[in-house]
C-alpha cells in the first residue's frame, strides 16, 4: 500500500489539474523534445496530452528528462489521418486551438485569453505545423524574440506559452478549487495509484 502522505499528494494533484487546458504536438520528431513538454505539461497542471506523427508509431518517453512527470497526465498519440478530425472535435467541444506560428495575423503569446477552453498546438522542429492543422486554428501566436534568430526549441517554447496559461489560470484561482468532477478525480486516482505503485515496487520502493 501506499503512504497516506503519497494518496493526498496524489489527490491533491488532481485537483489543482485543468482539463480545459491541453496540448498537442503535430509531428514533433525529437522523443527528447516530447519528453520535455510532457514535463511542463505536468507542471502547469495540464491533464490532457495529445501528439501525432507522421509514421504513426509511439514516441519513446526518456525518464531522465519527464523525471516521471508522464506519469501524471494521460497522454494519446492521435492517428495523422485523423489529427484534422480530432483537432476539428475539440473546436466543436468549446477548445480554442491555439497555435505556435509565425505569420502576418501572429500576436504575442502573452496577448491570449488562456482561461478559455484552450488547445495548445506546437509543430515540429524543421517546419512547424502543418498546413492542415494551421487551417484549424483560432489564433496563432509568436514568442518575441529579441536576437538574432526567429524561435526557440519547441519545448522552450511550449513551456513558456503554458505558463504564460498557468499564470493566467492561476490569477483566476483556477487551481484552488477541482476542476475534475469528483467520479472522474476518483477514475484517475484509481489509475494512477495503480500505476504508482507498479513502478514503486518496481523500484522496492514497496515491499510485495
Amino acid at each position: 500500500m501506499l503512504t497516506p502522505q503519497r494518496l493526498e499528494k496524489i489527490d491533491a494533484l488532481l485537483r489543482r489539474k485543468q482539463p480545459d487546458l491541453q496540448m498537442f504536438c503535430d509531428n514533433v520528431h525529437s522523443s527528447q523534445n516530447i519528453s520535455a513538454i510532457m514535463r511542463s505539461c505536468d507542471g502547469a497542471g495540464v491533464l490532457h496530452f495529445y501528439y501525432s506523427v507522421n509514421d504513426d508509431k509511439a514516441l519513446r518517453i526518456h525518464k531522465t528528462i519527464t523525471q516521471g512527470a508522464h506519469r501524471w497526465i494521460e497522454s494519446q498519440r492521435v492517428d495523422t489521418a485523423q489529427k484534422s478530425a480530432f483537432l476539428q472535435s475539440k473546436k466543436e467541444e468549446g477548445f480554442q486551438l491555439v497555435v505556435t506560428h509565425l505569420d502576418e495575423q501572429a500576436v504575442s503569446f502573452r496577448k491570449i485569453d488562456y482561461t478559455k477552453p484552450t488547445m495548445i498546438v506546437v509543430g515540429n522542429e524543421k517546419e512547424g505545423v502543418s498546413e492542415e492543422v494551421l487551417s484549424l486554428a483560432d489564433a496563432t501566436v509568436v514568442i518575441p524574440m529579441r536576437g538574432m534568430v526567429q524561435s526557440l526549441n519547441v519545448s522552450v517554447a511550449s513551456a513558456l506559452v503554458l505558463f504564460e496559461a498557468e499564470r493566467q489560470r492561476h490569477e483566476k484561482g483556477y487551481y484552488e478549487s477541482a476542476r475534475l468532477k469528483e467520479e472522474q478525480i476518483m477514475f484517475f486516482k484509481e489509475k494512477w495509484i495503480r500505476r504508482d505503485m507498479i513502478v514503486r515496487r518496481s523500484k522496492g520502493w514497496i515491499m510485495a
